[in-house]
């Protein structure tokens, strides 16, 4: 017979550990297991390696709402991350829940029995079987097992070394080496100014722009009210600053686009200097936040460009040869390493094959609720954050939402919750808004979100503190106890 739990989290990375917390705090008489298919906690902060890799969203906020952040840098690099994972997890005795090497396969829900029965493939090629009344996929959005690599013209004949930042080669030796790091996203920002300390020269090959803002890798507020208060008290204080100062931003961004352009744009001509041709380099064709800023701690990859370790073209591919990668301009850009930083392939719930009732369910085909739960799947919540400030933030919210749908069910002796659209006019509109590469790939890969709540995405913090922590439960949401079948109750 298979083992029960009362939820099956799926996910031992920053969302999946966060969701241990809630449920052992806010659920304290229900069973559950973590399952991560990998061999360590952390998730992203431990499967990418590549040098410099750090946060692209301050600490106080991509930390956890329960236990503070208490480093000096705000900004913070990807090995003091996994550990404040993994120490999180051992605190707290959440890695004793947790099923390493178990890969989810399908799970299929039955109404009769009002439980998930899952499928994982096990690390030495064998399959196994759990069950749970509700599953929590923590599972990120990306594809671990594969990056996102367009097929270069030319790229066998390149006699170097051609290398993903998703899988960073442990053996790579790049000093004194000539490197083009392709792609201007976060990865590559923070690959080219690391490179550039051991590096003959880097060079970040674009095919268009993107905007770069600069900000102090160290909080003072934080650091100053962190020697004067509590540990709670002043990271609770740094983390409503910075959480409205970026809303303020956002909001701001997004009523004047051409104003915040053009202030971005400005700050990076006074980074580089007047005689650098900022327009072409680092003026974006789209408005900020149609896609997510890039930050770059106390102005590194500026540094790095302005002392000529490292420079930027824009331009297209034409074909890579033996020595190097050559542009449709007739630019020739020498190289020993190419690292290509495309991006990500993204992934609803690691493909994961849902069925319920015994028939297969689409995701993609369904409306998104509240950010979490899809129309017409029971007992199912996943953990997505936001795209313009910190994942933890919506990750800390959507979890302690989760215990209060168990918490509902178990009061009212109830054991089924279904999203319902219903006779609602809701419009169909994209889960994501963002222009950016990896998201364009997928949308059709994506559930919709609706037009009204609580089918629309808000992308707001405070909106979601009032609609998660406050609002109803019942909303859209079918509360059932759905009789069992004579099979079911013969079992």
């Amino acid at each position: 017979m298979a083992e029960h739990f009362d939820v099956i989290i799926v996910g031992a990375g920053l969302s999946g550990i966060g969701a241990g917390y809630h449920l052992q705090a806010r659920c304290p008489d229900r069973s559950y297991a973590i399952l991560e298919g990998r061999e360590a906690i952390g998730g992203t902060w431990d499967l990418f390696r590549y040098p410099g890799i750090r946060s692209d969203s301050d600490m106080h906020t991509l930390g956890y709402n329960f236990r503070p952040w208490t480093h000096e840098k705000s900004i913070a690099d990807g090995p003091s991350i996994r550990e404040y994972v993994r120490d999180t997890a051992r605190t707290y005795g959440i890695d004793r829940h947790i099923r390493f090497g178990h890969h989810v396969v399908s799970a299929d829900w039955s109404s009769d029995e009002a439980r998930w029965t899952v499928e994982t493939r096990l690390a030495d090629g064998t399959t196994g079987t759990l069950t749970c009344n509700f599953l929590y996929m923590c599972s990120g959005y990306y594809n671990y097992a594969k990056g996102h690599a367009p097929d270069f013209p030319g790229a066998d004949r390149f006699a170097g070394r051609i290398v993903h930042p998703q899988f960073w080669p442990e053996d790579l030796d790049y000093a004194g080496k000539k490197v083009v790091v392709i792609g201007s996203g976060a990865t590559a920002v923070t690959l080219v100014p690391e490179m550039a300390k051991t590096a003959a020269h880097v060079t970040m090959l674009q095919r268009s722009p993107t905007y770069v803002v600069s900000r102090p890798a160290k909080d003072r507020m934080a650091n100053f009210l962190r020697r004067a208060l509590p540990a709670s008290i002043a990271y609770g204080i740094t983390r409503w600053k910075n959480v409205l100062f970026q809303m303020f931003f956002y909001r701001l961004a997004r009523k004047n686009p051409e104003k915040t352009k053009e202030r971005l744009i400005e700050m990076v001509r006074e980074q580089l200097g007047p005689g650098y041709d900022v327009d072409t380099h680092f003026t974006p064709r789209y408005n900020p936040w149609d896609q997510r800023l890039c930050l770059v701690p106390d102005a590194d990859l500026f540094d790095t460009i302005r002392t000529g370790a490292a420079s930027v073209e824009t331009g297209t591919i034409e074909t890579f040869t033996e020595t190097g990668i050559n542009l449709t301009d007739g630019t020739s850009i020498a190289a020993d390493i190419i690292v290509t930083a495309t991006g990500l392939e993204m992934q609803l719930l690691s493909d994961v094959r849902f069925t319920v009732d015994g028939v297969a369910k689409d995701l993609a085909q369904s409306f998104n609720y509240k950010g979490m739960m899809y129309s017409d799947v029971p007992n199912l919540a996943s953990c997505f954050g936001y795209t313009n400030a910190s994942w933890t933030l919506k990750a800390d919210l959507t979890s302690a939402y989760v215990c209060r749908l168990l918490n509902t069910m178990r009061r009212r002796g109830l054991r089924q919750c279904t999203p319902r659209v219903g006779d609602e006019a809701i419009t169909p509109e994209p889960f994501l808004s963002f222009t950016s590469g990896y998201v364009q790939r997928a949308l059709d890969k994506l559930p919709k979100q609706g037009s009204r709540t609580p089918w629309k995405l808000h992308q707001n913090y405070a909106l979601d503190v009032m609609m998660l922590r406050f609002g109803s439960v019942d909303d859209s949401m079918e509360f059932s106890n759905p009789a069992p079948s004579r099979a079911a109750r013969a079992a």
